[in-house]
């Protein structure tokens, strides 16, 4: 296995959250953020730590093309064309969409300007789907004469998830004494990387609805990161913050983004960390998080999701108009 190819600062901050954390339900002292949105390639977030290791072993096997999936504001896939920039390889994001494209913006507008060419898949709907699309898509290019490597989805691998292993590692050399992690459950590799360092008592995985069973999956990459069997049911996840769908903003996601923001400055993105947020504060007052029990939320990014997020533009815009 070839060494990673370091593409941020290591670690990354701990912060406090101290009126986030009382305006919650904690105590002061409880809450801390970890900052994996200020891993500062291409925007930030969690998927700079997968991609060091997968970028590593497409150098390492002669690629020249990195070749990924995932919506049109994937920050996956801008974080993968920042990488690719970065390492000087091209790039092609395979995306759902009909033939012409969305309006540009938010993580579409990196994307372009990262240099990444698009493909968009007509009719294909999910993770499967998409990633046939990708195949298909890196046959096409082998034919054009070039060497690409397939990064999977979200990065989650168990290669993608020594990323999140060392930030489990990172955690705990920041704070040694802390009970709870909570997370974005999405494509499960930084679930998995998490599980591996941390333990399962101590991880929990809010589900953002991008996979059918994420705790399965996220039990598989750890079983495959560690060499130990990692049952599925014995996981901490919530699905309580899927609502109607992945991409579709749900209420109480939205009042966890605002909440975060009015406390801590602190902005979240609609679909992960919004998620994640929402999910801690459903988990203290339902009492599976308690005051006096030192917490972790992951920042794992997104930002730019947030401007190309067309129902969370309106709602805010309505906020402004009301005053509310």
């Amino acid at each position: 296995m070839p060494e990673k190819l370091t593409l941020s600062t290591w670690p990354t901050p701990m912060e406090r959250a101290p009126r986030l954390s009382e305006a919650i339900g904690l105590r002061e002292e409880d809450l801390w953020i970890k900052r994996d949105d200020l891993t500062g390639l291409g925007g930030g977030g969690n998927k700079v730590r997968k991609l060091e290791w997968l970028v590593a072993d497409a150098l390492d096997q002669g690629a020249d093309t990195l070749v990924t999936t995932g919506g049109p504001q994937s920050n996956h896939a801008r974080l993968t064309a920042a990488a690719a920039a970065r390492s000087g390889l091209d790039v092609v994001l395979v995306m759902p969409g009909p033939a012409s494209p969305p309006p540009v913006g938010g993580n579409l507008l990196l994307d372009a300007l990262l240099g990444a060419r698009i493909v968009w898949a007509e009719g294909a709907s999910g993770a499967a789907a998409l990633t046939a699309e990708a195949e298909k898509t890196c046959s096409v290019l082998r034919e054009q004469g070039a060497c690409p490597y397939l990064v999977p989805f979200g990065g989650s691998s168990p290669l993608g998830a020594r990323g999140y292993l060392e930030a489990g590692n990172e955690i705990l050399a920041q704070q040694p004494d802390v009970r709870h992690v909570v997370t974005a459950l999405g494509s499960g590799a930084t679930m998995a990387g998490l599980l591996a360092a941390l333990g399962p008592e101590r991880v929990l995985g809010v589900d953002v609805g991008a996979l059918p069973d994420p705790a399965r999956t996220a039990a598989a990459i750890v079983g495959e990161l560690t060499g130990r069997e990692q049952p599925a049911e014995a996981l901490r996840v919530r699905s309580d913050q899927v609502g109607e769908a992945y991409a579709v903003l749900h209420q109480p996601v939205l009042d966890a983004i605002t909440t975060v923001a009015s406390t801590e400055g602190v902005l979240l993105d609609p679909v992960y960390t919004g998620r994640a947020a929402a999910g801690l504060i459903a988990a203290v007052l339902d009492g599976h998080i308690r005051p006096g029990e030192r917490t972790v939320l992951l920042h794992t990014g997104g930002l730019p999701g947030l401007f190309g997020h067309a129902e969370i533009a309106h709602r805010a815009g309505q906020a402004l108009r009301t005053g509310h």
